[in-house]
């Protein structure tokens, strides 16, 4: 049977994926674990150091599937090719080798919102929220829906732990996986919500697949064209 392994992004657990449930296909075995961190899993004693990482994800991030990671999940994912064995394909979804880029999300813009969170981190957090939505056909449709699915309530980070989100942002800001991509012992495929508000239109133009009425959060607004999109994606590349 087909492995899917799919990582959720920066201040979301692996509860983001619910709404995928009702439309796999037939023959995928589909995991969702959750980041070190995130939906109570214990947060690692330094969130930033890779090695630990990929120590703690190892059971969660077999060979023998294809990995799927979403905007902060692609960039770790990613990075821990350098740490676990191969999978069978590599799939970025709504990221690229990168997460700043200057028609994209410019440093400068991260750096604000970096501040900002050191500030009033649930705040920064309920904003990011909202505006990573802002692609998807009703935003606001969205951002209830998601709240609905990580059940926080008024307060935007229980589950998550601070001090994971506040290195999640610095990797966001440093990690740069263009030599790793360029040397990828697997397959790696990108995927982008064609109104992707976080993605450089080169990075959507340029994606392997882009969803059609979409933006960063295709399993909220496009959840039948995603799921098939990833199926599609592990027929070809697992052998």
């Amino acid at each position: 049977m087909t492995r899917l392994v799919l990582l959720a992004g920066w201040g979301c657990d692996a509860r983001l994926w619910q709404p995928l449930a009702g439309h796999w296909p037939v023959g995928l075995d589909v995991s969702t674990p959750d980041w070190p961190g995130y939906g109570g899993r214990p947060a690692l004693a330094d969130p930033a150091d890779l090695d630990s990482l990929a120590d703690a994800m190892a059971d969660d991030l077999p060979p023998d599937a294809v990995w799927v990671g979403w905007s902060l999940g692609g960039l770790l994912a990613t990075a821990l090719l350098d740490y676990l064995p191969a999978p069978h394909a590599l799939v970025l979804l709504g990221m690229g080798e990168r997460f700043c880029h200057d028609e994209g999300i410019p440093g400068a813009e991260l750096a604000a919102f970096r501040h900002a969170f050191t500030r009033d981190p649930d705040a920064t957090l309920s904003h990011f929220r909202r505006w990573q939505l802002q692609g998807e056909p009703d935003p606001r449709a969205a951002h209830r829906q998601l709240r609905a699915l990580l059940g926080n309530g008024d307060n935007e980070s229980v589950g998550t732990d601070r001090a994971t989100l506040a290195a999640g942002l610095t990797q966001l800001a440093e990690l740069d996986n263009a030599e790793r991509l360029a040397r990828s012992p697997c397959p790696v495929w990108r995927i982008a919500g064609e109104q992707d508000p976080l993605l450089a239109p080169a990075l959507r133009y340029s994606a392997d697949h882009r969803l059609v009425d979409a933006g960063h959060g295709p399993m909220l607004s496009q959840p039948a064209s995603l799921t098939a999109c990833l199926a599609d994606i592990a027929r070809v590349t697992v052998p």
